[in-house]
């Protein structure tokens, strides 16, 4: 059965088309099956099973949760279905000195006093007492605590007591995610495809993307595609050679190895990222596993010595061998050309070191939701995507770099190289006002928060030269006490919070087998 290749209505965009599955086609498919499969419009996905997808984004940030929401996801569903579990922030090991330990959680540290941040308060009384009387600024931190203690709560609508501060996100196993995607886009009404692509034919007048034809014949045809065939970018680079903007110069990492390893045991709620000679190891614990992966980049360390390093730092015996992926660090010039959007890795790829790339997809999708066109496609609609696009790689792309030129590490030549290397004039501007007065200024819709930055400004021991001195404005015994009461506080309620693997099962999250159910 062949489809028209024509170009459609003006006026009416009817036929979206996505281009490759896994797990930013099936969020595409999931979310415009959700909002605009209305009976006028026809969502069409194409993918092939001979080819493989990449799959190490089990980590994630926690807006991942808004997402789900917003396609009717019940919470525990969810997390049985994808054998997730829940995940507080990421615990960073050797990244400025070896042998050093901070944690970057999700939410807030501490409560700001009159308007003045937490951090400066605390910033003052440890200059004022010491280490001993301020404590470390994680103890100020609900999502520091309970993760510290192996402990999980959600927070319940209208908690008076510190246990509302806890955020969250969420790991999972990524295949079992878009399988979970592609069955409710499905019964959503999305039509998928199963081939692969061998021609792509282009409008002569306007240069859109008209149709794709497949190995057996198939037309396919589209007035707006989603290109989710991952760094190839089938559409968006080979198709219309849109470009790349090389940032290997910043993150030289082009490597990674990707294994998974027997769990351990209960898992921790929160990721791991154990910085090695020339990259870093990943740990992501699943209910039925963990995710293991060591970054490297190829111009410091080769293959073999990678792998030998990711073995040898297994906590269980692996359940597969090692696979192989390479990547560019850097974004497409433009996310959005003709009547194509690149999605995930088709868009660009940053290391997933903080656990990005999903929300970048995710992302991605609510800005073509607030920009979605009609025909003819708007060019000022289309810009101003990618600007935001742009705007937000860029911000990732800089809090990345901080891990790497925030460290004291020069034990190999790759962290001497990081540690020295030019940095881009934007994060070279926060770095300088954090140093002079612990200061941390949001730009735009940045993504990361103010405590992010804290966080990892302070656990790579970059210490600001004075406080802000707004905080000497407010009385220093009564800013310790109330210091000294949240810091109780915090730690309390952790202490009371129900184990992680207890929370799953009691919340009905956990996943039993149906034998293990019978028995």
């Amino acid at each position: 059965m062949r489809e028209s290749n024509g170009i459609g209505n003006a006026g009416r965009l009817a036929r979206v088309v996505i281009v490759g599955g896994g797990t930013a086609g099936w969020m595409a498919a999931a979310a415009l099956s959700r909002y605009f499969n209305d009976g006028q419009r026809k969502i069409t996905l194409i993918e092939s099973d001979a080819i493989g997808t990449v799959g190490v984004g089990e980590a994630t940030i926690p807006p991942i949760r808004s997402f789900n929401a917003m396609l009717d996801i019940p919470e525990a569903e969810f997390l049985r279905e994808t054998r997730g579990t829940c995940k507080l922030g990421i615990e960073f090991v050797n990244w400025g000195r070896i042998g050093d330990r901070y944690f970057h959680p999700f939410g807030t540290y501490g409560q700001d006093l009159h308007g003045i941040a937490f951090h400066q308060l605390w910033l003052r009384e440890h200059t004022r007492s010491g280490a001993a009387g301020a404590g470390d600024i994680g103890e100020y931190s609900m999502s520091t605590a309970a993760a510290r203690a192996q402990r999980f709560a959600r927070p319940a609508a209208g908690a008076q007591s510190v246990v509302r501060e806890i955020a969250y996100a969420y790991h999972f196993d990524a295949g079992l995610y878009a399988a979970y995607l592609r069955r409710l886009s499905e019964r959503q009404g999305v039509h998928r495809i199963e081939g692969r692509i061998t021609h792509v034919t282009r409008h002569g007048e306007t240069g859109n993307v008209a149709s794709v034809t497949l190995e057996n014949g198939t037309i396919v045809a589209g007035d707006l595609f989603i290109d989710c065939s991952g760094f190839r970018g089938l559409l968006i680079e080979e198709a219309l050679g849109t470009g790349y903007e090389d940032w290997s110069r910043w993150l030289p990492m082009d490597r990674a190895l990707a294994v998974p390893s027997r769990s351990p045991g209960p898992p921790d709620p929160f990721t791991r990222a154990t910085a090695h000679s020339a990259g870093w190891q990943w740990r992501i614990p699943l209910q039925h596993r963990t995710g293991n992966g060591h970054v490297f980049s190829s111009a410091f360390m080769g293959e073999e010595e990678a792998r030998d390093i990711l073995l040898a730092n297994l906590e269980t015996e692996p359940l597969a061998e090692p696979r192989a992926i390479r990547f560019l660090t850097g974004m497409r010039r433009k996310a959005w050309n003709h009547n194509v959007v690149a999605l995930g890795l088709s868009s660009g790829f940053i290391e997933p070191l903080e656990s990005t790339s999903i929300h970048l997809i995710q992302n991605g999708l609510q800005r073509l939701f607030a920009l979605f066109p009609d025909l003819p496609i708007n060019p000022l609609e289309r810009d101003e995507y990618n600007r935001g696009m742009h705007d937000l790689y860029e911000d990732v792309r800089d809090f990345i770099i901080l891990h790497y030129k925030a460290t004291q590490r020069e034990d190999s030549e790759f962290w001497r190289y990081v540690k020295h290397m030019s940095i881009p004039d934007s994060l070279a501007r926060k770095i300088d006002l954090w140093r002079r007065r612990g200061r941390v200024f949001r730009e735009n819709a940045e993504l990361f928060a103010q405590a992010s930055w804290v966080a990892v400004m302070l656990g790579q021991n970059i210490w600001p030269e004075m406080h802000d001195p707004i905080a000497d404005t407010l009385d220093e015994n009564r800013v310790a006490a109330a210091m000294a009461q949240m810091r109780a506080a915090y730690a309390d309620v952790a202490a009371r919070l129900p184990g992680h693997e207890e929370f799953l099962r009691q919340s009905g999250s956990w996943h039993v087998a149906p034998e293990a159910a019978v028995a």
